[in-house]
């Protein structure tokens, strides 16, 4: 059973991230804002991969020296998501 998970996101350019996850497989992502390339093919590249494998990749990634980034904000609602 799939659920539904909405991130308000901190420090970036998009402002928030809906991710449907079945288990702990990504089914989908949708960048609310941002760079609209950038987060399109972030969310395809997720798509059918475990959140971990995701986190693993993308956690620490700094966009411009903000401490973080859109794939950052993407790991940390990952592990946000699983933690519930």
């Amino acid at each position: 059973m799939s659920k539904i998970f909405n991130y308000k996101t901190q420090g970036t350019c998009s402002r928030a991230i809906e991710i449907e996850l079945e288990g702990d497989i990504v089914r989908s992502i949708r960048f609310d804002g941002g760079c609209h390339g950038n987060t399109q093919g972030i969310a395809l590249l997720a798509r059918g991969k475990r959140a971990e494998e995701i986190i693993a990749c993308l956690e620490g990634v700094d966009c411009k020296g903000r401490g973080t980034s859109c794939p950052d904000q993407l790991a940390r609602a990952l592990r946000e998501a699983l933690a519930q």
